[in-house]
């Protein structure tokens, strides 16, 4: 079994905030701004999170109408667990994931509300993997069976090849997945050798999780690969949480 750990969601550079963390530890993941002028089929205003209000709600007020009409990147989406990447960049390794792996997602979040929290790295959700794989190695069929809920799919109706040469990554998550009730913190706060914050991966998680092929930095990250001498202990984590 593999287990991949990755991080998605608005952040200070990708939305401009991080998503709300509520005092019972429950949240809302916020998905990225769509990019290059690309019309998707949801904006923030028209996503309603699970406390009920548009996810356009929590941008600052200044932005909130701005942002209500801001298309959103859906991806991953939850209701069918499918996620897509690209060859090109540092998550090119999880064309490779196959049945019964894990996908971990974390994202930023800081508290809302009544709850003080400082911005830290949560684990929020994860595929149990059912496939995975380069779209083009996905027949048509397939491709309508699995992933017909994806952005990537939906904005691109056509296959296609980047600019960069890569190709589209898919990742379809089984039933067992998972969007948690609760998020997880992993982080804690350092600084590099010239000063600068950066969120690692707090002693507790360490433990757990093993020091990520020493690459403990989990800010924004490539794809981090679990040690298999930790992958029983984190999925058996993952299997106990809410």
């Amino acid at each position: 079994m593999k287990i991949a750990m990755i991080r998605v969601g608005v952040d200070a550079k990708a939305g401009g905030i991080q998503g709300p963390l509520f005092r019972d530890g429950s949240f809302e993941y916020i998905p990225i701004p769509e990019t290059l002028g690309m019309v998707s089929k949801y904006t923030y205003g028209d996503i309603i999170g699970r406390h009920g209000r548009p996810l356009s709600d929590y941008f600052p007020s200044r932005h909130k109408a701005e942002k209500a009409k801001c298309f959103v990147h859906l991806d991953p989406e939850w209701d069918t667990f499918t996620y897509g990447t690209d060859t090109a960049g540092s998550q090119a390794g999880l064309r490779h994931l196959e049945k019964g792996d894990i996908l971990i997602f974390n994202c930023g979040l800081k508290g809302w509300d009544d709850c003080h929290s400082k911005p830290g790295i949560y684990l929020f959700g994860y595929f149990i993997v059912a496939v995975a794989g380069i779209r083009s190695e996905f027949s048509i069929s397939e491709e309508r069976r699995l992933f017909k809920n994806n952005a990537h799919i939906q904005l691109h109706k056509e296959r296609v090849i980047y600019d960069d040469g890569s190709e589209l990554i898919l990742v379809k998550g089984s039933s067992k997945s998972r969007l948690l009730k609760r998020a997880v913190l992993l982080s804690t706060t350092t600084h590099d050798s010239k000063g600068n914050t950066l969120k690692v991966l707090s002693p507790r998680m360490r433990r757990l999780f093993g020091d990520l092929g020493g690459k403990n930095s989990i800010q924004r990250y490539p794809a981090r690969w679990i040690s298999p001498a930790y992958t029983k202990r984190v999925a058996d984590f993952l299997c106990s949480l809410d």
